[in-house]
């Protein structure tokens, strides 16, 4: 019998978890999310997989049968069965250890770090760290940390959280139209069934969004490619990253940084100035 959600405190039982799994690096993914980001050098197959599209692979493979309302997988298995109805990817932290090559069988460790359980403006909130581990023939490649946010839904009229001003003063960076193609693609790319990225009327309806809302991995992937783009001598050692507010489909979006010594400075800016998401990498 699963846990309620009065009790939090005893998802402590799901810390330390463990899960294994096993992948190949194939070539096909990487042409197609080259094609989904507009990159120039798209079909072009690139030796090493870039930063953060590991996320193309070990994808959650759940039975139709086993999907929820939400089109996320139904509560419980690996993860711990919190009955909060909203849940994202909130952030993360990765390092870089050594390149992933396309072709080569990969292999990833998954543990549960952390439940916690917090009170916030919206209600109440539990964050659930995990760790996963990717390491090819040479050992460990990628350490990452992801960190799953479950919340309550709004209450009806409440007000939205005031928005933080994004940072200005960029070097770098440009505009980011997300139309339904764009969102559309990236949830088939990475096999993410969540309805609020595709299906406008759930999205809207059920969840009171003002449209499709823009997958947080994604804002990060656009962070990483205009670093990527615009200094494509710099090695990437690590990248850390956090969703601050949300970004939909019915307004462009700008990805933006800057460099400060062996730092990079990275953010999204939203339609009304407002600070989508915030991240950093390590750089030499």
């Amino acid at each position: 019998m699963h846990t309620s959600l009065e009790s939090p405190d005893s998802f402590e039982a799901w810390v330390g978890r463990h899960a294994e799994s096993a992948d190949r690096v194939t070539e096909a993914p990487v042409r197609l999310m080259q094609a989904t980001l507009d990159a120039i050098d798209a079909g072009v197959s690139p030796s090493e997989l870039p930063p953060l599209w590991h996320w193309l692979y070990f994808l959650p493979g759940e039975r139709q049968s086993g999907i929820g309302a939400d089109g996320h997988p139904k509560r419980g298995g690996f993860l711990p069965p919190i009955a909060l109805p909203r849940r994202m990817w909130a952030g993360g932290r990765l390092q870089f250890l050594h390149p992933l090559n396309v072709g080569e069988p990969i292999r990833r460790v998954s543990t549960i770090k952390s439940v916690q359980s917090k009170s916030g403006r919206s209600g109440q909130l539990v964050f659930v760290t995990v760790l996963h581990e990717i390491s090819n023939v040479s050992g460990i490649a990628i350490r990452e940390e992801q960190d799953i946010v479950y919340r309550d839904a709004p209450a009806p009229g409440a007000a939205a959280a005031q928005p933080t001003a994004a940072p200005t003063g960029e070097a770098f960076g440009h505009t980011v139209t997300p139309d339904p193609v764009l969102l559309m693609r990236y949830s088939a790319l990475t096999f993410n069934g969540h309805r609020i990225h595709y299906d406008r009327p759930y999205a809207m309806r059920e969840e009171g969004y003002p449209g499709l809302v823009v997958h947080g991995p994604l804002i990060a992937t656009l962070l990483m490619e205009t670093l990527r783009r615009a200094h494509p001598e710099k090695t990437i050692r690590s990248f850390e990253f956090k969703a601050v507010y949300p970004l939909f489909d019915i307004a462009p979006f700008t990805v933006n940084g800057r460099l400060e010594g062996r730092a990079a400075h990275l953010w999204a800016r939203g339609p009304e100035g407002q600070l989508a998401m915030q991240a950093s990498a390590e750089i030499e």
